[in-house]
């Protein structure tokens, strides 16, 4: 049987304090903040992390993976259509063609090697964080965001006094799906305008946000579903292929801004 060390309560506790507040002071400035921890900001961030990009994931969940988790009406079951299917391929995702060019996977399976191939790259995560504001420079640059802990939203008004903090970067990226919370709070501002996303349509949608997907305003990225929430998309419902694939896209246009962005920091 085996035998554990002797470590008491405090020891735990420093180690998670510790580590945590190392990890929260390097990432105070990345080279990207990801807003949302779905698969399309779960697919940037890995290929960001791979090429050696600074990346953080803020996510106002306790977990990671979005809708991928849970795919159509509560029925865990997520579906692509070709060519998506390569990214199952290539992180090793077991999955079945339903009809030509439709394919389905278990979204437990699927997400958790999507979670995994991002921390293992080298994703950073900041959960139950909540996005509250931009971080805005000359010519209205976005460069970087307002966090708060997601549990103050919910808090009486009366005590919800409790100062956000900001973390810097040379690039944000929108990844939080049709809410599209960064692009929606710089058309609160009057920065910005959206359309509101329509309609469900797959045949059309997802080749739609895969050719919308890109820089916004200067430092800002819109990928996945926060896409079609900006131009007036219509909506693709439980299939991800387009999200996957406008991760990667939003990945490769981030950088190739990089530079530029990191000049002008």
């Amino acid at each position: 049987m085996a035998v554990f060390e002797p470590i008491d309560e405090k020891d735990v506790t420093r180690a998670i304090v510790g580590s945590f507040l190392k990890q929260f002071d390097e990432y105070a400035e990345s080279d990207v903040i990801i807003v949302g921890g779905g698969p399309s900001g779960l697919m940037a961030g890995k290929i960001l992390a791979e090429n050696g990009i600074k990346t953080l994931i803020v996510e106002r969940n306790n977990y990671i993976g979005g809708g991928f988790w849970i795919g159509g009406y509560l029925m865990n079951k997520v579906t692509l259509r070709a060519p998506a299917q390569e990214v199952l391929d290539e992180l090793e995702i077991p999955h079945e063609e339903a009809k030509p060019g439709l394919f389905v996977a278990d979204g437990p399976h699927a997400c958790s090697k999507l979670i995994a191939a991002a921390c293992d790259a080298g994703v950073k995560f900041a959960n139950m964080t909540i996005f509250e504001d931009v971080v805005l420079r000359e010519g209205n640059r976005v460069a970087g965001v307002v966090i708060n802990w997601t549990p103050i939203a919910s808090l009486p008004r009366e005590i919800t006094c409790v100062d956000p903090v900001a973390i810097e970067s040379k690039m944000v990226m929108d990844a939080t799906g049709h809410d599209a919370c960064v692009v929606s709070k710089l058309e609160e501002r009057g920065i910005a305008e959206t359309v509101g996303f329509g309609a469900m349509w797959v045949e059309r949608s997802e080749e739609l946000i895969l050719e919308h997907t890109g820089e916004f305003m200067p430092g800002l990225v819109v990928t996945g579903m926060s896409v079609s929430t900006t131009y007036g998309l219509p909506r693709m419902g439980p299939t991800f292929g387009s999200m996957l694939l406008s991760g990667k896209k939003a990945a490769e246009v981030v950088i190739s801004k990089l530079p530029e962005m990191s000049a002008a920091k």
